[in-house]
């Protein structure tokens, strides 16, 4: 029975081997093809963006190509990612680096060529839900079956992190060498660490929704509660019209949705001109470089959050079934860098009390970034996309700048 489950992804997994040989054998591999891909979004988002922008600037003779479909777990959403997948291989195939930000399915089916190399930039900083490997025995991972036949988060070449304080983890989750994972810092907090940028997004803000203007700004933004790439219906724990009682019209709240979240958010009469859904116009960095205060649950936006000092409020009010379910690398009470809240009323005490206490907003991001110059995009395409000096890269002198990255990291790339 558990086997008959599996027969569609063993036939996809089949169709994909058999198309993979084929774009192999009648097409060669392109030395300067990059290709960006993902199922998070059908839009260049988040690190692969920043990627993509400092490879058309370093290497402007390189052909970028982006590979973007959104997951969707429905029948018509699956059939439609099917054919997705079988156009995908013909440029894993033919592509000299193919990065990714998350799973990644038709990379778990293949054997790539030899010189083909998948670069893993994973979505999340830090190191804090337990996913992939990590996750082996909950409800939340994959079942020990799948896992014989679909090698998932296989075939990286190297794996960029954010600091080497989560190497362990990385390679526990992608069971993979920790001599492959780089802490070269991630390309989408350059545009937090960069000046002038708050200014133009200020304004954007305030052209869509003037309302906002002269309001501090606080960010609700919940982690994504489902299986997988399954969506899941949003689940308000956050009591907004209680907040906006207690808060005044000194503040604005934006809701930003986790990708994998369903629907919009039910905004009442009452609520307008205090609640905001953030869309698609609109990334995360640029949200969270405007807000003036984070409240989240078991989000990994608090590592990017951190780089800007600002305070956090964390919304705990289904840790146990949350650990359960999933789990995480630190003990969430100790860990996280903020208050911990079962209602909405403490946190507005909090807010209004305004005593926060940033030391451990600071403390935390220095633990888990281990650069923070604003230069994370540069830094990745200079190590990996330049092949014919790779040998000669020395970390600590890289662009005469010093990064502070360990010896194991220099050993693997010298011996390239």
């Amino acid at each position: 029975m558990k086997t008959l489950r599996l027969l569609p992804t063993l036939v996809t997994k089949g169709m994909v081997q058999i198309i993979y040989v084929f774009c192999c054998l009648f097409f060669p591999l392109n030395n300067k093809k990059v290709t960006f891909a993902s199922s998070r979004s059908n839009s260049l988002q988040g690190n692969l963006l920043y990627l993509f922008n400092e490879l058309k600037l370093q290497h402007p003779d390189f052909i970028p190509k982006c590979l973007l479909r959104k997951y969707n777990s429905t029948k018509a959403g699956k059939v439609a990612y099917l054919f997705h997948m079988f156009v995908s291989i013909y440029h894993i195939a033919t592509s000299r680096y193919f990065f990714i930000d998350d799973y990644y399915l038709p990379i778990y089916f293949i054997k790539p060529r030899k010189k083909t190399e998948i670069i893993q930039v994973w979505h999340a900083a830090g190191a804090f839900k337990k996913f992939g490997y990590s996750t082996l025995g909950k409800t939340f991972g994959p079942n020990k079956q799948y896992l014989r036949h679909v090698k998932v988060h296989s075939n990286y070449n190297h794996v960029i992190v954010s600091s080497s304080e989560v190497i362990p983890f990385f390679s526990e989750a992608f069971n993979t060498s920790p001599d492959k994972i780089l802490p070269l810092g991630l390309p989408r907090t350059d545009f937090l660490l960069q000046q002038g940028n708050s200014k133009n997004i200020k304004e954007r803000l305030y052209n869509d929704f003037p309302e906002l203007k002269g309001k501090k700004i606080i960010l609700y933004a919940p982690t994504f509660r489902g299986k997988s790439h399954y969506q899941s219906n949003f689940k308000e724990y956050l009591d907004y019209s209680e907040l906006k009682a207690s808060l005044g019209d000194e503040y604005a709240l934006l809701v930003k949705f986790h990708p994998y979240i369903n629907g919009n958010l039910k905004i009442n009469s009452s609520l307008k001109g205090f609640v905001f859904q953030i869309d698609s116009n609109y990334n995360t960095e640029e949200i969270l470089l405007i807000s003036d205060l984070l409240i989240t649950d078991y989000s990994s936006i608090i590592f990017d959050y951190s780089l800007l000092g600002r305070p956090m409020a964390f919304l705990a009010n289904d840790l146990e079934a949350y650990i359960k379910e999933r789990d995480f690398y630190y003990d969430y009470e100790s860990f996280v860098p903020g208050p911990i809240f079962k209602d909405t009323k403490d946190i507005a005490y909090w807010i209004n009390n305004g005593k926060f206490d940033l030391t451990k907003v600071v403390d935390f991001s220095n633990k888990f970034f281990d650069i923070q110059d604003g230069c994370s995009s540069q830094r990745v395409i200079e190590t990996l996309i330049k092949p014919e000096t790779r040998k000669k890269i020395v970390f600590g002198s890289l662009k005469d700048k010093d990064y502070h990255l360990n010896n194991s990291l220099i050993k693997e790339h010298n011996n390239k």
